[in-house]
């Protein structure tokens, strides 16, 4: 009884500390600040557009879809804004150059 309990033990940590390691994000050093891209999907229907949620300098940006072809970011509320120089854009564009 004592093997099965320490298994079942044995198993559940080495559970929680793969999770772990698998929701790990994707940081850069970009233009003297750390971009950390949180949470990405590719577009099915469109491949050079990314649904992301990215943080900047530790402060998390709303979700946006950053359109790799056109150079703009569509914001959630619809609003399209081109990539500015310094922008989390230019950096997920250039981390995925399938554009």
């Amino acid at each position: 009884m004592k093997k099965y309990i320490f298994f079942l033990l044995l198993l559940l940590i080495n559970t929680v500390i793969f999770t772990s390691f698998a929701s790990a994000s994707v940081c850069r050093n970009y233009h003297s600040h750390l971009f950390c891209i949180l949470s990405i999907n590719r577009s099915a229907k469109n491949y050079w557009e990314y649904r992301a949620v990215v943080s900047v300098d530790g402060v998390q940006k709303p979700i946006k879809v950053y359109n790799c072809r056109e150079r703009v970011e569509v914001q959630k509320d619809g609003t399209v804004v081109p990539f500015e120089d310094e922008d989390a854009g230019e950096l997920i564009c250039s981390f995925f150059k399938k554009s």
